[in-house]
């Protein structure tokens, strides 16, 4: 689980792109409680809801969509299969969300400013079309012929009844949030984490599409929607640039020992400079090579004389003797 949350490069001055915590919380709370409010604005038109679930239905057949009937044959071949889908469709979508902002708050704070910002248009686009656009799921399009999984196996989130269930619109299936915003649970991570392995977050999108479709709450045209949705969320709000050109092209390409310093003297000293882009290796000013320091260093060597066989030697004075090839 560690490496699938491994962070990217730690964010430059997070504490400064980190939003005030009781601010964030509010502002979450509070555009939830918006959008839930405001969902319940599309209760009472059932008669609406159903002439446009005809529509969709008859819609997906004409463009040879899979039917949704058969996601939901291979989930009842098993009661147990059945039950873990309704109890992820109930219990994973608010708790993965959630989590996904929690963490990139506090490891990923300009990433977290992306997100919930995405998010809070995908849901106020959604919100919008829930009220122009009521629909009732295929679990209670009679054409169908699908099983309210979550009312015959449980758990259920919904009452029985949709016209006495005061706690969720049940005539909002268009588009499909459960989708959307775990499609956006797993491009938030993959985006803030650097781990080999954060391609398999696009496993709970997968998985969510399989489950909302399984127990009929949403149709596919819930979920095309919901990502179309989202791409355009994401095509207005872009992604932050946390890591500057200068500080990617760092990563990219090696550092020379040596920048070039246009006002440097021949005899001044060398001092390695900040790293450049345009830098590039070079010699140092006052280098030489091998010839001409040899040619500069003057060794002393001690000449002793001899005058006759067997008499005391004498030194010479030092003599200075060039050694430099000639």
């Amino acid at each position: 689980m560690n490496s699938l949350i491994e962070p990217a490069e730690p964010e430059p001055d997070s504490r400064a792109a980190r939003p005030p915590l009781v601010r964030e919380l509010l502002l979450v709370v509070g555009l939830f409680l918006v959008y839930k409010f405001g969902r319940q604005l599309a209760n009472g038109h059932t008669g609406e809801a159903f002439r446009n679930a005809d529509h969709v239905w008859s819609f997906e057949r004409a463009v040879h969509l899979p039917g949704e009937g058969g996601v939901q044959s291979a989930l009842l071949h098993s009661d147990t299969l059945v039950h873990l889908a309704n109890t992820y469709y109930a219990t994973v979508h608010f708790p993965a969300t959630l989590a996904l902002l929690v963490f990139l708050y506090l490891r990923r704070p300009r990433h977290y400013v992306w997100t919930r910002r995405v998010l809070a248009v995908l849901t106020a686009a959604a919100l919008v079309l829930h009220l122009t656009f009521p629909l009732a799921p295929p679990r209670m399009l009679s054409a169908a012929h699908l099983v309210d999984t979550a009312q015959v196996y449980g758990p259920s989130v919904y009452a029985a009844k949709p016209a006495t269930d005061t706690m969720a619109n049940q005539f909002a299936a268009m588009p499909s949030l459960h989708f959307g915003w775990a499609l956006m649970v797993a491009i938030g991570l993959i985006a803030a984490t650097r781990s080999r392995w954060r391609w398999l977050w696009l496993l709970h999108p997968l998985v969510t599409l399989l489950v909302v479709v399984g127990t009929a709450n949403h149709y596919w045209l819930d979920a095309i929607v919901a990502t179309a949705l989202l791409g355009i969320a994401l095509a207005v709000i872009r992604m932050p640039r946390v890591v500057g050109g200068a500080r990617l092209r760092r990563h990219l390409l090696p550092v020379p020992a040596y920048a070039v310093a246009p006002a440097a003297t021949a005899r001044g000293p060398l001092t390695p400079a900040p790293w450049s882009p345009t830098a590039s290796p070079r010699t140092p000013p006052d280098s030489l090579s091998a010839s001409d320091v040899l040619d500069r260093m003057p060794i002393r060597i001690p000449v002793q004389v001899s005058p006759t066989p067997g008499s005391t030697s004498v030194t010479t004075a030092p003599q200075l003797v060039s050694t430099g090839a000639r």
